[in-house]
């Protein structure tokens, strides 16, 4: 089933235009949403995932339209927010559990197998009976796409998932989110570009509500072939035609400078491979 989303349209009693025009059409698999803080990626999860009306457009999945029957989406969505509460001292299997009633699994058999595939899933079966609360970052994050899968959903929804997990917790998270059927439209929302490189092949950027861009992640990439450049100088100011994409102190007196441009921009410029962030940057700079 195809997601769509036309001309969404959201701003908030403050002024904040979160959402501007959005229109977004995705298939099964894995499709990243880039943006930094504040960009209207959150805005967008929760609208998609019925938590919030926008002010105009339209939502569809499948021949579901979203606006208009949202518990039917309810049945067939996985959502897992940035934050979500716990209670204390519930092991994560009695909490699956719990949550597999309110999903409707109202047969105990069926109920019973559904939970024991979810933990398995996520790597959570030696921890089952350990209180979720207790858990580290990252094994909530687990517990949670644990939760998500129990109605089978078609349509999954990954907010922020990997913030502020430490590289070993953030792998292992990636490495469940990768395990997901590719028949499931999965979007997964994040500021951190190389979430986005490690797992889906295609991509959109969003900044200030609005998209810039949205591409096949490799044929993104390749477009950017023998445009980006480094160079160690003491100091160096933008060309025409030339962008820069970053810059970080090499020793005492130098800088490296990387930059997009179509030739170099000097002869102390040499040509580097393409980076997704290059492109990211590149991309922001030009807004």
């Amino acid at each position: 089933m195809k997601l769509r989303i036309r001309q969404l349209e959201k701003t908030y009693p403050n002024g904040t235009r979160a959402l501007q025009r959005v229109n977004l059409t995705l298939g099964p698999g894995l499709f990243g949403l880039l943006g930094p803080n504040g960009a209207g990626k959150s805005t967008l999860m929760r609208t998609v995932a019925t938590l919030q009306r926008p002010d105009s457009g339209d939502i569809h999945f499948g021949d579901v339209d979203v606006l208009q029957q949202p518990y039917a989406l309810r049945q067939i969505l996985g959502y897992l927010p940035q934050e979500f509460g716990v209670y204390p001292g519930v092991s994560a299997e009695r909490m699956l559990h719990y949550f597999a009633r309110l999903k409707g699994l109202s047969s105990k058999p069926t109920r019973h197998k559904v939970v024991e595939e979810v933990l398995e899933l996520t790597n959570l079966t030696p921890h089952r009976r350990q209180a979720v609360s207790t858990f580290s970052g990252g094994m909530k994050r687990r517990f949670g796409i644990a939760q998500l899968l129990l109605n089978d959903p078609q349509l999954i929804i990954v907010d922020e998932p990997t913030a502020g997990l430490d590289p070993a917790e953030r792998r292992h998270f990636l490495g469940v989110i990768s395990g997901l059927s590719a028949a499931k439209t999965i979007i997964f929302s994040t500021h951190i570009v190389q979430d986005v490189k490690a797992l889906c092949p295609a991509f959109a950027l969003m900044y200030q509500g609005a998209l810039l861009f949205q591409a096949d992640t490799a044929q993104a990439l390749s477009a950017l072939e023998q445009q980006v450049w480094e160079a160690d100088l003491p100091d160096w100011q933008e060309t025409q035609g030339a962008v820069l994409l970053s810059q970080s102190t090499r020793s005492v007196g130098l800088k490296r400078y990387r930059v997009c441009s179509p030739q170099a921009p000097s002869p102390a410029f040499k040509p580097v491979r393409a980076e997704l962030e290059d492109l990211y940057f590149f991309h922001l700079k030009k807004r």
